[in-house]
């Protein structure tokens, strides 16, 4: 069965803002690193828009190409400032909450088109696919958001491409860091890494003790999670390597809720490693904070309490029910 919009149709999208950025920075005679930065941001589109086509070699030595013009500190941001504060004021004042409107139908795009989009198709033709349906009811959600900031600012079109580079730059080369980092856990999964884990683990501690099998796979899910910034990234590898041996299988343990649970106590990792730049650097750099960890900082006592709630919460459950 055919689809009319599919998730490459958003690839390429995100590809031609991408292509946007780097040719504004090759034109950029001021930009501190033109050249490095421009290279950047043209590779990254180019893997969004042809990606489909490339080979799974070429792709990975572009990825690659990447990682090396970052690590070497090719990749800055350009000189152009934003509007001046009372300016800013000025538009705040001027828009009030309306401001959030667009923001607001993004979420309302994705729930209504998870629900609806995915049923809608003439003949053997489909709309979305169903398997699909949820991101790309948020890419549509991202489009409409975009048109109606665009009306409710009452800015021209251009000010997308301005601000949106502008914005782009600021986040940098971390706006990669989640994805590589997810595909790194995928590596380590097949790897066998979860195997190596719950060999050392179990060298270390006593975990013929059901409590300190939980505490070692909460604590396994946090830390690993610290390391890799992203808990879907540990999941696989702590919940194969500690979780299903040690609470399921040696303590009989109920797997649902010991995944619910772990899956929470690598989001409390979360809250506390750079690694998770789109969580913890990204806003540091968006709202300008002099302090690129204050973010972090804030978050740390709340993800501590939240990871002793739950080592105490699954030891309390995930043997009794």
């Amino acid at each position: 069965m055919k689809t009319i919009v599919g998730l490459e149709t958003f690839y390429v999208l995100i590809g031609v803002i991408l292509a946007v950025v780097a040719g504004r920075i090759t034109v950029d005679r001021h930009h501190p690193k033109r050249w490095g930065s421009a290279l950047f941001w043209g590779l990254l589109a180019g893997l969004f828009i042809f990606g489909k086509v490339l080979p799974p070699l070429v792709s990975g030595y572009l990825v690659l190409a990447l990682v090396i013009l970052a690590a070497t500190g090719q990749v800055v941001r350009s000189k152009e400032t934003t509007a001046p504060p009372e300016v800013r004021r000025e538009h705040a004042l001027r828009l009030g909450n309306m401001i959030f409107f667009p923001v607001i139908l993004i979420p309302l795009t994705a729930v209504i088109g998870t629900f609806f989009l995915g049923k809608i198709q003439w003949g053997d033709v489909r709309l979305v696919e169903p398997k699909q349906v949820t991101l790309i009811s948020v890419g549509l959600g991202a489009l409409l958001a975009l048109a109606a900031g665009l009306r409710v600012t009452r800015a021209a079109p251009k000010v997308v491409g301005v601000e949106g580079s502008r914005l782009l730059q600021a986040i940098g080369w971390a706006l990669i860091l989640p994805q590589l980092l997810a595909a790194l856990g995928g590596i380590f999964a097949q790897a066998g890494v979860g195997t190596v884990v719950a060999d050392l683990v179990a060298t270390a501690l006593p975990t013929r003790f059901p409590l300190v099998a939980v505490i070692s796979y909460c604590l396994g899910m946090a830390l690993f999670t610290a390391i890799m910034g992203n808990a879907f990234a540990a999941f696989p590898v702590i919940t194969l390597g500690l979780g299903l041996p040690l609470v399921v299988q040696l303590h009989h343990g109920n797997p649902a809720i010991m995944a619910a649970l772990g899956m929470l106590s690598g989001y409390c990792g979360t809250l506390l490693t750079p690694m998770a730049a789109n969580f913890n650097l990204v806003p540091a750099l968006l709202l300008e904070l002099p302090d690129k960890h204050a973010v972090i900082k804030a978050q740390v006592p709340i993800a501590l309490v939240v990871l002793a709630a739950n080592i105490v919460l699954m030891y309390a459950c995930v043997y009794r029910f």
